[in-house]
């Protein structure tokens, strides 16, 4: 049976058994796989996750930054005492000192201070540069971590949708299915009122029937099934009613020769790997600068008074250089751990470069064996249709048994259900080997340019 015939024949189907299609085309609108990716990216808990790291990563570079500032702070102290040394020198910041009085046995004190200080880091060997470099690197390595998780995000809606699609073309066929047998089932029981065949033929067929009818139910549920996984892959539920069915005879081009291994260098999840490696390069450096010495600026403005009045003032300035010597060998620690970490880092890129590389190929694979699966399907379901056919007018005639019919016609089924799983497969695996290849795209295309669409209330 050629394409076109098959084509109308899958169109009669439509028509005779889609009064709840026509009702449901009616009552609901179509939503296309662009508006599921869209929805996904706003709505899935994976994808929102990575634009949290991506948010706590940039506010990272804005915390390394604000060592390069002046740091400054407030202080108010209230406190009372008859300590003799502490009672002193609150009444000489009080400038009410009196030489005159016995400062081994001073009266209760009081002493309310206002200070203002600032800080100011001059030199520290650049370790402030090497921690703002590092957080920037951690902010580039979120964003290819984002990127990653929205190219694995796409895939999954995608395969979610080509899955649904698919699903419900296995409804479609265990109906025709449903259908052609209860056809078999009309011409038995006609042969046998005619005396042409006997008793058994009707009541074989009818437990033929019942078994497909099973199988519509499976397949139902199954359906139902699918339509679940892709809303919870959504993020919320989109998609509550059945796919508009995609023009599965249309020609859908070929998959690549040969693996283009050049494309992952274009993965996210490589370039994050690398960045975490520089980290950790700059980590190492940073741990050998800590040997340097370091050099600050700092003063303070002080108000003091016995609690509420004649505030009197003062300030101080000055600058503080400081050299650890010996730390009891805490920085031969720090550097020998942050050479290790380093050197872990490097082997996390390596591996992940031999990970993705085996990725692409498997991505690859699976798309050549869909696509020669394919290849296959058509004529086979050809063949199948014909030898229905054929077998169906033999047995009319009397020159066929009912075990020819019923293997004629679960080899159509089988066809049928290579066909479709085939054509959607193929779909899948493209998706995923754009996944692999490192090619984000927010939507993917069917055969002849159409959108495939799913049907919402």
């Amino acid at each position: 049976m050629k394409t076109e015939d098959r084509r109308l024949k899958a169109m009669i189907y439509l028509g005779g058994a889609g009064l709840a299609a026509l009702w449901l085309a009616g009552a609901a609108r179509a939503v296309t796989l662009e508006e599921c990716v869209t929805a996904a990216q706003a709505a899935n808990p994976d994808t929102q996750a990575a634009l949290t790291r991506v948010r706590a990563a940039q506010a990272a570079i804005q915390q390394a930054e604000s060592a390069y500032y002046p740091q400054l702070s407030l202080a108010s102290t209230v406190a009372r005492t008859d300590n003799p040394p502490q009672a002193f020198f609150m009444a000489l910041n009080q400038r009410v000192a009196s030489l005159q009085k016995d400062f081994n046995q001073p009266d209760d004190t009081s002493n309310w201070r206002n200070s203002m200080v600032a800080k100011v880091r001059l030199l520290d060997g650049g370790q402030r540069g090497l921690g703002r470099d590092m957080a920037k690197l951690g902010a580039d390595a979120a964003r290819q971590g984002q990127a990653a998780a929205e190219n694995e995000l796409v895939h999954q809606v995608t395969r979610g949708y080509y899955g649904a699609l698919q699903a419900q073309a296995f409804i479609q066929v265990q109906a025709e299915t449903v259908g052609s047998l209860a056809e078999s089932l009309r011409v038995a029981q006609e042969r046998v009122k005619a005396g042409a065949a006997i008793k058994t033929d009707v009541l074989n067929l009818e437990v033929k029937l019942a078994q497909a009818r099973q199988d519509l139910i499976r397949a139902q549920n199954g359906f139902r099934l699918a339509i679940a996984a892709l809303n919870t892959t959504i993020g919320k539920d989109l998609v509550p009613n059945a796919p508009i069915p995609a023009d599965i005879t249309a020609k859908l081009p070929p998959p690549p020769e040969r693996e283009d291994f050049q494309a992952l260098e274009h993965r996210p999840e490589l370039h994050a790997a690398e960045q975490l490696a520089r980290i950790q390069q700059l980590a190492f450096t940073k741990t050998r600068r800590d040997y340097a010495p370091t050099l600050s600026a700092f003063g303070s403005l002080d108000v003091d008074s016995n609690v509420n009045t004649d505030f009197q003032r003062s300030y101080m300035v000055g600058a503080m250089a400081e050299w650890d010597l010996f730390t009891g060998f805490r920085r031969g620690g720090a550097s020998a751990e942050a050479l290790a970490r380093r050197d872990q880092a490097q082997y996390e890129v390596n591996k992940a470069r031999l990970n993705l590389r085996l990725d692409l190929q498997q991505a690859y694979i699976q798309v050549k064996e869909s696509w020669e699966r394919l290849e296959l399907a058509l004529p086979s379901l050809d063949s199948a249709e014909e030898a229905l056919r054929i077998t169906r007018q033999r047995y009319e005639q009397g020159a066929a048994n009912l075990t020819d019919l019923l293997m004629a016609q679960v080899g159509l089924t089988a066809m049928r259900s290579s066909h479709v799983a085939a054509y959607y497969d193929y779909q899948i695996a493209q998706s995923n080997l754009r996944r692999a290849r490192g090619e984000p795209a927010a939507t993917h295309s069917v055969a002849g340019g159409q959108q495939p669409k799913i049907a919402q209330r």
